[in-house]
């Protein structure tokens, strides 16, 4: 006998792909898989005094550090990481790289995958190809490799990331509370998602915000992302 009791939509469902270093071009921004010798120094000039505030590492689970050598060590073990799978971020091809994310938490067989350990550092932050960095990880997601929903968790104090996440289309989702331990102090973890559903609207809003005639001649935007987002939304 068949149960009663309510269950989800049945699923035609094919794993995702897990992805690759392949690295991701955009008009903005390059993603290329983490060089731990090319990449220390100008990472660590990017993300430490005097050009950057090493409160920057405050939510991470690891940072600041004392000089491009102790770096080193960590962007040894991202290079070899497939999960977390790191990403250097270069504001123009060719480019000093001046930021990192990647995907972690990545499970193809139900098709979810996160993206983390976001950091941008002084040159990228705010800027057109910081926002194209998240685009481009999520229509990899999405487009590419056939994930269902897209996660970006934060610690639940850290208000600048919780801002980055609704600004990128993220939609917030709740609080775990006591989820984590990270450098010896309690972390309540905010959780956002994106769905399959939603892609389609959000990618185009990203689209149109970053369409050439969205800047005039000085690089300014003509209209928010939050706006091409949300108009983007009424459209679907």
């Amino acid at each position: 006998m068949q149960s009663r009791l309510p269950l989800g939509e049945e699923v035609p469902w094919r794993p995702a792909r897990t992805p690759t270093g392949v690295p991701l071009q955009g008009s903005h921004v390059l993603l290329r898989p983490i060089a731990p010798d090319a990449d220390a120094q100008p990472l660590f000039a990017a993300s430490h005094p005097p050009l950057a505030d090493s409160a920057i590492w405050t939510y991470l689970p690891y940072g600041p550090f004392e000089s491009a050598e102790d770096l080193h060590g960590m962007l040894v073990s991202a290079a070899t990481s497939a999960d977390p799978l790191y990403f250097a971020l270069l504001a123009m091809p060719g480019a000093a790289p001046k930021g990192i994310a990647s995907y972690l938490r990545i499970t193809p067989q139900f098709g979810v995958i996160e993206v983390g350990h976001i950091w941008f550092g002084a040159g990228l932050a705010r800027t057109t190809a910081a926002t194209e960095a998240i685009y481009l990880l999520a229509r990899r997601a999405f487009d590419e490799l056939g994930y269902r929903r897209l996660e970006w968790k934060c610690d639940a104090l850290n208000a600048a990331s919780r801002n980055a996440a609704e600004r990128f289309g993220f939609t917030f989702e709740g609080i775990f509370r006591k989820h984590l331990i990270v450098k010896g102090r309690n972390r309540d973890t905010a959780w956002f998602a994106i769905t399959d559903e939603q892609w389609p609207a959000l990618r185009h809003g990203y689209e149109a915000w970053l369409a050439p005639a969205n800047f005039d001649t000085d690089g300014k935007q003509r209209r928010s992302l939050g706006e091409s987002l949300h108009e983007a939304r009424q459209r679907a």
